[in-house]
């Protein structure tokens, strides 16, 4: 059996260092590619609307990551009132097969600037115009699921960003908080490797110890699975 895992999930990495499964590792990203810029921060929507409208202006589109079904298409509305110029649009895995192929084929042809989703976008989904992504309440979300919805955007030669949020003023859990530092401290990392370091091995070899150090630092692959 051969799987295939474009981030290092904590389910396959158990058991390949358990010695399960034998592993490989791919140490050379594709040409051109950048590392995301990711901010953790309180929510802002002054913020997010100049976040969105810079990336609106240099022909990208934008995800926002809302996983409440009941109230996305508030969050829409509110959007839609803050910035009235752009297209927006959500989906969600209640709507029924048509409706949310004919949005989604949308987004793909550029006829929507903002999509409104939960997590359906977790995998799958490979849109190089996309290049920035915000995710409400980073903080309910597991690692691995901030880390494939993070790796979203940023497949192209375009800078990327990220934006993960919590609610103002809000006291974080312990797990919570540990999963939006690891996120944090990952592309920190990044960032000072492409920087520092000529050679791309050098990236991907530190950032896989780096990933490896801090989930068994914090048992976050036990919490997690």
């Amino acid at each position: 059996v051969l799987t295939l895992s474009a981030t290092p999930i904590p389910r396959t990495l158990n058991m390949a260092m358990s010695g399960l499964r034998d592993m490989s590792t791919l140490e050379e990203p594709p040409q051109d590619r950048l590392p995301v810029q990711t901010f953790v921060m309180e929510h802002d929507w002054q913020v997010l609307k100049d976040a969105i409208e810079r990336e609106l202006q240099r022909g990208g589109q934008v995800y926002y990551v809302y996983n409440r079904v009941a109230t996305i298409a508030d969050v829409a509305a509110r959007l839609e009132k803050l910035m009235p110029e752009a297209n927006i649009a959500y989906a969600h895995g209640k709507m029924n097969e048509t409706q949310l192929e004919d949005i989604m084929l949308s987004f793909i042809n550029h006829e929507i600037d903002v999509l409104v989703a939960t997590t359906i976008i977790e995998i799958g989904m490979d849109i190089s115009n996309v290049n920035t992504i915000i995710i409400h309440d980073a903080d309910n979300l597991g690692l691995s699921q901030l880390y494939q919805l993070r790796g979203r955007v940023g497949r192209s030669n375009r800078t990327a960003y990220a934006f993960l949020m919590y609610k103002r003023d809000k006291m974080l859990k312990e797990v919570a908080e540990k999963r939006l530092a690891a996120i944090k401290e990952f592309c920190s990392l990044m960032c000072r490797s492409f920087s520092r370091f000529p050679s791309k091995n050098c990236f991907f070899f530190i950032f896989f110890i780096k990933y490896l150090n801090f989930i068994y630092k914090f048992k976050i692959l036990w919490i997690i699975i």
